[in-house]
């Protein structure tokens, strides 16, 4: 229906490789995008949140693939969030321009040589949550353990402060007072707040959400392909990449 103009997105929870392959086999990938990228939002300490791609669409890439998904990202941010001259990082293993392996290192002076794109340089993981880049680039295989990681860091720090804040009447009561600060926070770190993650560089609309997403995971997904289609993400991308 996305592909023949019936629909003017998809949403799924499904599997993300089979949800992959129906997008790149039958919406199509639009013209200069060799792979799409799969771009959800990282809660940061700021609240702006930071847009990584790609994050398990496709577990190998190339210097030129993490061109596009800063191109694609960039375009993201300012579209669809109105964030005007986004910052863009490059996920690695030090802040200096020759850190890295292979391909970090093939990809960071064109990164630096993108016109278009407000490149920041690399970024190390302990500093994404801190919210010092609104574009996070990095190859599939990598973003996704990185999301896995803060997925499991935030559960595994909920389920502590549940046990500490169980162990005394005192501690029940602090935990009845700090109730609506804690409620916040978990919210910041839940994946259900933002929604789904499109898959960038489809000639259509489609978002993956979750995996155990619930209705308000589903209601903010369909909030997050509204609010992309009124910014016009597709054909901006497009336009940007092939010209079209």
């Amino acid at each position: 229906m996305v592909r023949e103009g019936e629909a003017d997105a998809m949403i799924s929870s499904g599997n993300t490789g089979a949800l992959m392959t129906t997008g790149l086999l039958v919406v199509g990938r639009m013209a200069g995008i060799e792979r799409p990228a799969l771009a959800p939002m990282i809660p940061t300490l700021d609240d702006v949140g930071v847009l990584a791609l790609d994050l398990g669409a496709n577990m190998d890439a190339t210097p030129q693939h993490l061109v596009q998904y800063a191109l694609m990202g960039s375009i993201y941010r300012n579209k669809v969030h109105g964030i005007a001259n986004p910052r863009v990082g490059l996920l690695n293993v030090g802040t200096e321009p020759g850190k890295g392996n292979e391909l970090t290192k093939e990809a960071y002076p064109l990164l630096e040589a993108l016109q278009g794109i407000n490149f920041v340089g690399n970024v190390e993981a302990r500093d994404v949550l801190t919210g010092n880049c609104d574009v996070l680039v990095c190859d599939g295989f990598a973003g996704n353990i990185l999301l896995k990681t803060l997925e499991g860091t935030a559960g595994a720090m909920f389920s502590l402060l549940k046990e500490q804040f169980s162990k005394s009447l005192k501690t029940k009561l602090g935990a009845a007072i700090l109730m609506p600060e804690l409620r916040s926070l978990k919210g910041k770190m839940d994946y259900k707040e933002h929604g789904g993650a499109p898959l960038l560089g489809l000639s259509g609309l489609v978002v993956k959400g979750h995996g155990s997403s619930d209705g308000n995971a589903v209601k903010n997904a369909v909030r997050q392909a509204r609010i992309a289609l009124q910014a016009g993400l597709v054909s901006s991308i497009s336009k940007e990449i092939s010209g079209k």
